[in-house]
């Protein structure tokens, strides 16, 4: 009968012990996210280039207005992070002025006009850990108004795009459209 020393099952056991973690790390970063990152870039009629940094959950079989985003309330306007823009030159939004540079965006749905507010934070998380918006009403820069329409076609996964007109957020079966010049 082998005797087997302590110090050689230690090794053994480490030596497993690092493989199960070299699995677990591989196949965490292999696994897709469910609400991955994307970015939408556009050009305004007046040349403006807009940039949006955002993470696109899915519907998933959810009901995603009043429930999933619930009404009434600030909503980080994405998943994860708080969706971030960028303007390259200054731009009207209801005719109030908005200098170049990064903002956090967040929005207020209700049944009628959507709440657009603009934030000079960046970087932040879009929700603290009980579940309330990290929107700073200290760093609010502007508020504007989006319209509502329902989408001509279902969108799984949240979708922002930018046009000669504004931009546009498009998920399940509805359009918010916010105009900028």
């Amino acid at each position: 009968m082998k005797i087997i020393k302590k110090s050689t099952i230690i090794k053994q056991l480490l030596f497993l012990l690092s493989m199960v973690m070299v699995f677990n790390s591989t196949f965490a970063q292999t696994t897709a996210p469910k609400s991955p990152g994307a970015t939408a870039t556009g050009t305004l009629k007046n040349g403006t280039k807009i940039t949006i940094v955002y993470s696109s959950p899915s519907v998933r079989d959810r009901k995603i207005w009043g429930a999933l985003v619930p009404m009434d309330s600030v909503w980080r306007a994405g998943a994860n992070a708080a969706t971030q823009i960028e303007f390259d030159k200054e731009v009207k939004i209801e005719g109030q002025t908005l200098a170049a540079g990064k903002y956090t965006i967040y929005m207020v749905p209700t049944t009628k006009k959507w709440t657009v507010v603009f934030s000079s934070q960046t970087g932040q998380p879009g929700m603290n850990h009980d579940g309330s918006s990290t929107l700073d009403l200290n760093k609010v820069v502007l508020r504007g108004h989006a319209s509502t329409k329902e989408s001509k076609e279902f969108k799984e996964s949240l979708l922002y795009s930018i046009n000669e007109k504004g931009m546009t957020l498009s998920w399940e079966k509805l359009d918010v459209i916010l105009p900028i010049k």
